[in-house]
């Protein structure tokens, strides 16, 4: 269990997207409750933040025993129940949470969640495939690609203390849990690159890893 700091959030629907938003709120510092009407899920979760519930989401009586009045803000991150999406985000509301953010299958159904109250409406497919045409288009093919909830596949420049040594020398994959699948370097994109190659200044890697690890090699010069 994570100690109580920062703003506190409550995350409805423990799908993809859901378990993306609660995990990287927890790792921020904030307090996450995230709810679920499957179990298997909020077991999965359970670890990762502040609270996990098993609570059937479209049961008003079931949420208002939640206390989530109390909370900063609430993500409805239910996928296909478009009923209950807009019932929690009218309860959220009515509880008095500040700031909700809904997320949207269709234009109607966003249309429908913001005249509920939601203050912030979401298409993250929709989103994640605008993002990855827009990097395909600038060249950044891997930037930022998220292939899970806690893994993705980046493009990043070599830290200034990687510069000299070799991939093998580095090892990544013991110390970091990453694997690098490619090298850009002359704007030229080698996939699997040699191992005991020096790394030049300049050189951009192409890795798979958790989010977590990802997220620190970017604070890297």
């Amino acid at each position: 269990m994570k100690k109580k700091k920062g703003k506190e959030f409550v995350v409805f629907g423990l799908g993809r997207f859901g378990q993306s938003v609660a995990t990287t709120l927890a790792d921020g510092g904030c307090q996450v409750m995230a709810v679920d009407r499957d179990a298997e899920k909020v077991k999965q979760i359970a670890d990762s933040v502040t609270h996990a519930i098993t609570c059937e989401i479209a049961d008003t009586d079931a949420l208002e025993s939640l206390g989530i009045g109390n909370f900063d803000g609430a993500i409805v991150a239910i996928g296909g129940d478009v009923e209950a999406s807009v019932l929690i985000t009218i309860l959220a509301k009515e509880c008095g949470i500040p700031y909700v953010l809904a997320k949207a299958q269709n234009d109607l159904h966003a249309k429908i969640l913001r005249k509920v109250g939601a203050d912030m409406v979401v298409f993250p497919e929709k989103e994640t495939g605008i993002r990855i045409s827009n990097n395909l288009i600038a060249g950044n093919l891997f930037d930022a690609i998220e292939l899970s909830s806690t893994f993705s596949m980046v493009e990043l420049p070599a830290p200034t203390d990687w510069i000299g040594k070799s991939l093998i020398e580095l090892n990544l994959r013991a110390k970091r849990k990453i694997n690098v699948i490619g090298l850009r370097r002359d704007e030229k994109l080698n996939i699997n690159p040699e191992a005991t190659e020096p790394l030049r200044e300049g050189d951009i890697l192409v890795m798979i890893g958790k989010n977590d690890e990802l997220s620190r090699l970017r604070d890297l010069k």
